[in-house]
């Protein structure tokens, strides 16, 4: 994969969008810990990567999951997205269900992960991408986050 310049001259991950899962349960999400070595690393965020060729957002945040934190993608329920969008170039947030006791392990670019109640999110260093997102006015993560179904 590489970098991506959008319209408006930003650089981003995958020049054909990217995409990632944010899994809740009992009112807190599973946020990942980014390694050091990658990009904004020692930052939180949810795991997620570029979109590879012919993939939908969907089947590349469900991979990126599975390659990143172990999680099976037969175990989470997604019901629904967010998408940020910049210059053209687009950031897909799969919104999921999942069980408290959902099967993780720390795998590629991940330095630990852990659930987190969603009025704690704000309070850690997060990737700057998934901090606008969260903090959007139209509270898309938040309130999924926030509320069961």
């Amino acid at each position: 994969m590489s970098w991506a310049r959008c319209a408006r001259g930003h650089h981003h991950w995958g020049p054909r969008g990217a995409a990632g899962l944010l899994v809740a349960a009992d009112g807190a999400v599973l946020l990942q810990l980014r390694a050091r070595w990658a990009h904004q690393g020692g930052t939180w965020s949810i795991p997620g990567g570029a979109r590879e060729r012919g993939e939908s957002a969907e089947a590349a945040a469900l991979r990126e999951a599975e390659e990143e934190l172990g999680i099976d993608p037969a175990v989470v329920r997604v019901t629904g997205s967010y998408v940020a969008t910049c210059g053209g170039w687009s950031y897909e947030t799969l919104l999921a269900r999942a069980p408290r006791d959902l099967a993780v392990r720390d795998l590629a670019e991940s330095d630990g992960h852990r659930w987190v109640p969603v009025d704690e999110v704000d309070d850690l260093p997060l990737h700057a991408g998934f901090r606008a997102a969260w903090a959007d006015p139209g509270r898309a993560l938040r309130d999924f986050a926030d509320h069961p179904s």
